[in-house]
This record gives structure tokens, C-alpha cells and sequence, in this order.
């Protein structure tokens, strides 16, 4: 039965949603291709653990958090905004003022790269979730092949 069955945890549980988004950018003062404005197909992994240690097992219902909240929660604060939109940083629309006009268009203080994306989806993230939920990784995966990570510092280590 269910009900006498006891987990002894020895790792935290974690819980990861993936989610796809489209996305153009370009990097102002770049020497390189991502000079110019590009796409990508990006893949972001959201990991999250409980805000407490479960150790023997996890109270009715039985999960941390519900992976359609995590979907919701990513949608509303994430996805939405970025999907099928252009994020250039002010440098580049001053020295390029007529991509100022496009529909699509957010403007940054900084450089649209991944590692930009992820402080701020970290950030926003951080403030969406409830608080017995902690966000504790995120991947973006720009292409297939090459990603950005962030991992809290105290989880890491473990």
C-alpha cells in the first residue's frame, strides 16, 4: 500500500518542463555573423525543487508542483514575450533607428545573447513562482548544440 510506503531521500527531487520559443536578435559590436539580425529556435529547461526538503515523501497530492503550473507560470512570463519577437539592444536601434519601427521589437539596455536571456528569465521566473517552489536551473539551448546555464550557487554544490 501507498499509504505505509516511505521514501528515505538521499537527492532532492527536481523537476524540469521544457519549452520552445522563436526568436531573432543581433549582438550590437559583435566582429562576427551575430552582428546582423538572426533567428533561433531556442529550448529552455526550467528546473525546480521544493522550497523544503522532503525527506520521507511529498504530502497529498503528491507532487511538488503541478508541470501544467511550471507550463503556465513559463508561458505567461517567458514565452509569450519572447516568442516570435526581436529583441535588439538600444546601441544597435541607435546606430540602425530604422529597425525601431518593427511591430515585433523589444529594445534591451543589454546585449540580447543567451547569457543575457538568462538573467532575465531567472529573474522573472524567480518573482513568478510560489514561494514553496525554488527555481534552481535553466538551459537555453540557442541551437541544437550550444546552451547557456544557470544553476543556483547553493544547489550546485551539493
Amino acid at each position: 500500500m501507498l499509504s505505509h510506503l516511505r521514501f528515505n531521500a538521499i537527492y532532492m527531487i527536481r523537476l524540469t518542463k521544457i519549452f520552445h520559443f522563436e526568436m531573432a536578435h543581433a549582438i550590437h559590436g559583435y566582429k562576427g555573423a551575430c552582428k546582423n539580425i538572426h533567428g533561433h529556435s531556442y529550448e529552455l529547461h526550467v528546473t525546480v525543487c521544493a522550497s523544503e526538503n522532503h525527506t520521507e515523501y511529498i504530502p497529498a497530492p503528491g507532487f511538488i508542483i503541478d508541470f501544467k503550473e511550471i507550463k503556465k507560470i513559463v508561458k505567461e512570463a517567458v514565452t509569450e514575450k519572447f516568442d516570435h519577437r526581436m529583441i535588439l539592444s538600444s546601441p544597435f536601434v541607435a546606430a540602425h533607428p530604422s529597425f525601431s519601427t518593427q511591430e515585433n521589437l523589444i529594445i534591451w539596455d543589454a546585449e540580447p545573447t543567451a547569457e543575457n536571456l538568462l538573467f532575465y528569465i531567472k529573474q522573472t521566473l524567480k518573482e513568478s513562482f510560489p514561494e514553496e517552489v525554488k527555481l534552481i536551473q535553466l538551459k537555453l539551448y540557442e541551437t541544437k548544440d550550444s546552451y547557456a546555464e544557470w544553476m543556483d550557487d547553493k544547489i550546485s554544490a551539493i
